[in-house]
């Protein structure tokens, strides 16, 4: 009999909550590690989002997909950048070589699947939905017939940067019941030998929420009404996923994975001011505090680096012959590079106590170098702190994200549970692929 296997993806589901030290109660999550395995799984480089799904179904990355983050550079000019959805990844992913084996897929709610593409089955795409407004599922017709049956589908969490903390949970909340809705409806009613779908609602509660339920975060405060949101939603989430089970059967496998971790967010580094203060980088004007990178008037002839980015930083060179007003000559390159990536290692804490900058040269982490890579990746505190782009301020340290409330970063491991046992778990996103296409007896290679 052909295998038929269910993937369930928690956005963010960190390993402390559900197998670690604060392990909540989760007796569906629990019955599947007794019954098969688990453990920590490791990201990608950068441990966010997008594109880190993309990497785990396709085994490839972020350097060979080309795609570095959030938004990319589209070309070598300072100010073009792109939203890296679906049209973005162009290497096959799962249920594109099952399909082509004739497996039938359904697949739903993951990042970087809008625009839809055509598969042996159905998709309805994830969080890169611009809203419903559009064409969101493939086929076309399943988007009328989602509606019908589960009411208006919900891509993601609006503003989950807010202080409407109240609103925000009911927004969760709502995004979870309407995701397993969808999920429920299409397992009852599609036929499919693999199914997946991600669920963002864990990711929306631990940026809006941590400093609510984490002691360690140097923001807590005993007591509040918010306190143990994490405890609930996770316990609901669990719920969730035991109803999926039981809607499968038993003969089918169960994997519910996630594609990074989080942590308490301890601070913020301007790594832009860092630039300024340091003669890096250089504006025309001096910008009030708090000013946007993007709403600065820069001195690019004069300017060597800048940066982009949020739970990590991408630091760009400005290179002769490469961008348009380039300064660093191609042979200053390694020099500019290496006595950057030198000088934001050592930057002390606000108390001259170690901070731990992690810096990455992307030629050293990626088997290749698609794209438009950034120069540096740079993870402040070793992505206990985030990066902060705004400019016009009289220190590189912040307490607050510079774009809405925000309690937590990301971190390096994610979590893995199968309901069968495994003689090699996977122990990155990038096996992730290859260990679910041999469950079909297909290799990778050959796919």
């Amino acid at each position: 009999m052909s295998p038929r296997v269910l993937v369930i993806g928690l956005d963010c589901a960190a390993p402390r909550f559900v197998f670690g030290p604060d392990a909540f109660d989760l007796p569906n999550l629990r019955a599947l590690m007794e019954r098969g395995c688990y453990g920590p799984l490791e990201s990608c480089h950068p441990p966010i989002t997008v594109p880190a799904w993309a990497c785990m179904m396709s085994g490839k990355d972020p350097g060979e997909l080309g795609c570095y983050g959030f938004r990319n550079r589209a070309d070598y000019s300072y100010n073009e950048m792109i939203t890296a959805n679906g049209a973005a990844i162009r290497e096959p992913r799962v249920w594109d070589i099952l399909s082509r084996h004739g497996k039938q897929c359904v697949v739903l709610g993951l990042p970087q699947t809008f625009p839809p593409k055509p598969l042996k089955g159905c998709l309805v795409s994830g969080m890169d939905t611009p809203d419903t407004s559009v064409d969101y599922t493939y086929p076309k017709s399943l988007k009328r017939e989602i509606e019908r049956a589960c009411g208006e589908y919900i891509p993601d969490v609006k503003d989950f940067r807010t202080e409407d903390k109240e609103g925000l949970l009911t927004r969760i909340y709502a995004l979870m019941d309407n995701r397993f809705a969808v999920a429920k409806y299409l397992m009852k009613t599609k036929p499919w030998d693999f199914f997946m779908m991600v669920e963002m609602g864990v990711d929306r509660l631990h940026h809006g929420f941590w400093k609510y339920c984490d002691p360690l975060h140097p923001k807590y405060v005993p007591g509040n009404p918010f306190e143990h949101v994490f405890r609930d939603y996770y316990s609901a989430v669990d719920s969730k996923i035991g109803e999926l089970i039981a809607i499968a059967g038993d003969s089918v496998s169960t994997i519910v994975v996630s594609d990074h971790g989080a942590k308490a967010m301890r601070g913020g580094l301007r790594v832009n001011q860092w630039l300024i203060d340091h003669g890096y980088l250089r504006l025309k004007d001096t910008p009030a505090a708090g000013t946007r990178f993007e709403d600065c008037a820069v001195d690019w002839p004069n300017t060597r680096a800048w940066s982009s980015g949020g739970y990590y930083a991408r630091v760009f060179l400005n290179v002769q012959g490469r961008e348009p007003e380039g300064c660093v000559p191609q042979s200053d390159y390694d020099r500019t590079r290496d006595e950057i990536a030198a000088g934001m290692s050592s930057i002390k804490g606000r108390n001259d106590g170690p901070l731990n900058n992690r810096v990455l040269k992307p030629e050293e982490i990626y088997l290749q170098t698609n794209g438009i890579a950034p120069d540096l990746i740079v993870y402040p505190d070793d992505l206990n702190w985030r990066a902060i782009g705004t400019v016009g301020h009289d220190s590189i340290y912040a307490d607050e994200n510079d774009t809405g409330p925000d309690d937590a970063n990301h971190d390096y491991n994610g979590i893995f549970i199968s309901s069968e046992k495994m003689v090699s778990p996977p122990r990155t996103i990038l096996d992730v692929a290859p260990g679910l296409l041999n469950r079909f007896g297909i290799s990778r290679k050959s796919s």
